[in-house]
């Protein structure tokens, strides 16, 4: 399931529970725009982060090129993907965590 943050929710609260893929992306970028039917197939809880929108959440997590995907375990970084990869890459890495 894909969601939004939206300005009033804080990310590590979302986060906390279970294993989320977060997407930093920016409507302007053209691989992020492949990315998003890629990231509705999947089965982990996504959560989309508008680098434009939290320029904070960004560089806190060094955030350097779109898109960038980090996957979380019960508020852990485990992993970052930078730029566009097939769902069967992304699902590899959801499968090993």
């Amino acid at each position: 399931m894909v969601k939004h943050l939206e300005k009033d929710q804080d990310l590590n609260t979302i986060i906390k529970d279970g294993l989320y893929l977060v997407d930093f992306y920016a409507d302007w970028c053209g691989p992020c725009k492949m990315l998003a039917p890629i990231l509705e197939k999947l089965t982990i809880n996504v959560l989309k982060v508008n680098v434009d929108e939290f320029p904070d959440l960004a560089k806190k997590y060094g955030i350097m090129s779109i898109p960038t995907m980090i996957f979380f375990k019960d508020g852990s970084e485990k992993q970052k993907l930078i730029g566009l990869h097939s769902q069967a890459e992304i699902e590899q890495i959801v499968n090993n965590l």
